[in-house]
């Protein structure tokens, strides 16, 4: 399976301008492929092939207007081309899957949006593949054509060579570059442990063994400093360098709320799938719980980006990852003797269930419930309750035997 490992990396004067020249050829010339698909399905011809725009690309760096194409490595270029042919089959893909939905008279969103033109202000990268002959040199530098040798700050070595790195700049000002590393899977000696997960907001995630994972809040932690560095660049006179000196506090101030999440979810995953054989997890609609009043609060905690760390980590370790039904009411049901007793609001967190008498903690008796129905659909499959058929004949009226 493929991993990505990304590392800092810190360019100095001359290395930013190669690495903001690569950057910007590679903008252009996928704005420039963009804009010519746009332009004949306006004008109501087929699109130009990828062989198609790859030859325009090369006749334009012939011309004076695109010389300075040549400037950079061309497979920067093509791998451009490459992202967006990508992103118009993943497009064509969902429109297809949305008309599709449609016409069977469900409802359905797109998934996928159409192609957009990247923007000069916005996150920039350019990606190098073998054919470029980048190398990691001996002494842990990153070598890049036409850039140079950049400094790499290394948190873990890489477990194999490299098929392709990226290299990135955020809207902080930070350099990163990101390694695509095919790896083998690693299993990880059995135990004799599941483990049923609830993730909510009181508190992150709910174990059905009884321990509860605290919600650090990372955005709510330090909204007041976000608060006041956004009213201080509001302030600075637009196009100014006042005004990007602010904007640059601003982004560093949400890439450290993005980074502690992140490094959260890391630990957590990888606690979980080391120490249980079968990790259950309920599949939320996040999308739509971002529409609610307690958007904020499920975008700050970041439930989709956690279950697909376990997902990967499941595969890569030889653990089971099992999913529960997001309609399924594990909050409703006893897990002591199996009663359902209803739909509660949010600011129940405590019930006692009429048929036992037992006293639920809400969020644990939930993850008790996922770990039962998580097994059932790890030993049986997605579909172990079959939905309901049409009586067959007269089965429905048939009396049992030696009935009065």
């Amino acid at each position: 399976m493929r991993l990505w490992y990304r590392h800092c990396i810190y360019p100095d004067a001359a290395q930013r301008q190669a690495l903001a020249r690569a950057f910007g050829c590679a903008r252009v010339v996928y704005n420039d492929g963009l804009r010519l698909r746009e332009d004949a399905y306006q004008a109501g011809l087929p699109y130009p092939s990828d062989g198609e725009l790859s030859h325009r690309l090369t006749r334009a760096k012939l011309t004076p207007e695109r010389a300075w194409l040549g400037e950079v490595s061309s497979v920067v270029l093509q791998q451009s081309l490459a992202d967006l042919h990508r992103a118009y089959r993943n497009y064509f893909r969902a429109l297809k899957e949305y008309k599709a939905a449609r016409a069977r008279g469900e409802k359905a969103t797109l998934k996928v949006r159409k192609p957009r033109f990247k923007n000069r202000r916005h996150d920039q990268a350019a990606r190098f593949t073998a054919n470029s002959r980048f190398r990691v040199l001996p002494d842990g530098r990153l070598s890049l054509p036409k850039v140079g040798d950049l400094k790499v700050r290394w948190s873990r070595p890489l477990p194999a060579a490299p098929s392709s790195v990226t290299v990135t700049l955020d809207g902080a000002g930070r350099y990163h570059a990101s390694f695509v590393v095919e790896v083998q899977e690693a299993p990880l000696p059995a135990v004799d442990a599941a483990v049923g997960v609830d993730l909510g907001l009181s508190a992150f995630a709910a174990l059905s063994d009884g321990r509860k994972v605290d919600n650090p809040c990372w955005l709510r932690a330090r909204e007041r400093a976000l608060r006041r560095s956004q009213r201080n660049m509001a302030h600075k006179r637009k196009g100014s360098r006042n005004q990007e000196k602010a904007r640059r506090r601003v982004a560093r101030l949400h890439a450290r709320v993005a980074d502690a999440r992140r490094d959260f979810h890391h630990q957590l995953s990888t606690r979980l799938v080391r120490e249980h054989q079968t990790v259950c997890v309920e599949t939320l609609n996040v999308v739509a719980l971002g529409r609610s009043n307690l958007a904020k609060s499920i975008h700050d905690a970041g439930w989709s980006t956690f279950v697909g760390m376990l997902e990967y980590k499941a595969r890569l370790y030889g653990r089971t990852l099992a999913k529960v039904d997001r309609w399924y009411p594990s909050s409703q049901y006893c897990s002591a003797c199996g009663r359902r007793d209803g739909p509660k609001p949010l600011k129940v967190r405590e019930w006692t269930c009429p048929g036992c008498g037992t006293t639920h903690d809400r969020d644990l008796n939930a993850a008790r419930n996922i770990l039962a129905a998580g097994l059932a659909v790890a030993a049986c499959g997605p579909d172990v309750r079959p939905g309901s058929r049409r009586a067959v004949g007269d089965e429905a009226g048939t009396a049992l035997a030696g009935a009065a």
